[in-house]
């Protein structure tokens, strides 16, 4: 069954009648820039074909019903208590919801508070994905683009993308209490095929950076280790802190307003942790740049060593890699990859190697094989391809 009609047969299975229409979102690779756009800095993501579903149909009430196929169960409350669930200086703290029905209201609370004039009706809405969850793919930024997709056209808010991923980075911020930037809202929202998203973090400027895997005969091979993460625990919160120090060590807003010439002066100021923690975010700007650069004037083969040295800052500087993304990394590279990193928040999640197209079986079979020697749960191993954004799909 695919995810579309998983999410088709969830809202019949609720309401007894058919959605008035089904919207879906993409999940999102990012081929680098890690960390970086909560600093206001640069990355280079891309929308995969993997996506969630939102099967939604308008009320006669003001109640807003939600389903998933996460959960068997439903949430239902009125549009008004919104505003009691989600204060703003609760930071998702004190939710009493289920932190995947968090996403989903945490979109219409924000639409309305965005939008206090428009007329708002209740909705039903049920949500089926095929976007791995836990595996730094974003299957929040999609399910968030869905919902948002879907209630901007039955609300009839006529907001563009960039607001919904807005939309979206508020609700994340706010009702689900994950301190994250908004690269993952953007990528889902502004998806191309065959194409990555470079964004500028602090202006929201993008520019569509063709990637030409497919005319170089390459695959960016995921690599799920199975370790699930979650955004809104310790170890993200303690980076971003980190991060906001080293800026104000620095003197500026953000270390957006830094590089890597101000490097000397930061480790002067900055104990150890801290300092590294900088080093991270200033080498990695440069390597979004230097990756742009690469792809426009020499193609993909010519980016393998910076996500390479991407990982390694990583490993080291920002520790936010284990034991079984190392793994997968350095047998992709052994294998012949062009170049491997993790990818995502870190702690778990997954890593992605650009290799031969002729390569895939072979590297998958090595990792697979290298996971079984080390004692690790077996990877789920997958190719993406850049795709596009949110659409209506019946």
């Amino acid at each position: 069954m695919t995810a579309l009609t998983a999410a088709r047969d969830l809202f019949t299975d609720l309401t007894g009648s058919a959605p008035d229409g089904i919207w879906s979102a993409p999940g999102r690779v990012n081929l680098i820039g890690e960390h970086t756009d909560y600093n206001e800095g640069f990355v280079l993501p891309f929308a995969i074909q993997h996506r969630t579903y939102a099967a939604v149909g308008l009320r006669a009430d003001d109640r807003i019903r939600v389903t998933s196929s996460f959960a068997h169960l439903t949430v239902d409350c009125a549009l008004a208590d919104l505003d009691r669930m989600f204060p703003v200086e609760s930071q998702g703290a004190d939710r009493d919801v289920p932190e995947w029905s968090a996403y989903v209201l945490g979109i219409a609370w924000a639409l309305r508070a965005l939008r206090p004039d428009a007329v708002t009706p209740g909705v039903d809405i049920a949500i089926a994905s095929d976007v791995p969850v836990g595996a730094g793919l974003s299957s929040s930024a999609a399910i968030e683009g869905s919902v948002a997709s879907a209630l901007n056209d039955l609300w009839s808010l006529g907001l563009d993308p960039v607001t919904l991923a807005q939309v979206g980075r508020r609700a994340e911020n706010e009702a689900v209490g994950a301190p994250t930037g908004i690269m993952d809202q953007m990528a889902s929202m502004l998806g191309r095929p065959d194409a990555a998203t470079f964004l500028d973090c602090r202006t929201l400027e993008t520019r569509s950076v063709p990637t030409r895997f497919t005319a170089e005969h390459l695959e960016l091979l995921v690599i799920d280790t199975q370790v699930t993460h979650a955004h809104s625990t310790g170890g993200y919160r303690e980076r971003r802190a980190s991060c906001e120090l080293g800026a104000e060590l620095l003197g500026i807003r953000s270390l957006r307003d830094a590089d890597t010439s101000d490097l000397p002066r930061a480790a002067e100021l900055m104990d150890d942790v801290t300092f590294r923690r900088v080093r991270h975010i200033l080498t990695e700007n440069q390597r979004v740049l230097d990756t742009v650069a690469a792809l426009t004037e020499q193609g993909p083969r010519a980016i393998g060593d910076l996500l390479v040295a991407s990982h390694a800052s990583m490993r080291d500087d920002f520790e936010i890699s284990v034991p079984e993304l190392d793994l997968a990394v350095e047998t992709a590279l052994a294998h012949g990859a062009i170049g491997a990193r993790m990818t995502g928040g870190g702690f778990g999640g997954a890593a992605i190697a650009l290799i031969e197209h002729d390569a895939v079986a072979s590297v998958s079979d090595a990792v697979a094989q290298a996971f079984a020697d080390a004692g690790f749960t077996a990877p789920n191993i997958f190719t993406v391809h850049p795709s596009e954004g949110p659409r209506r799909d019946a």
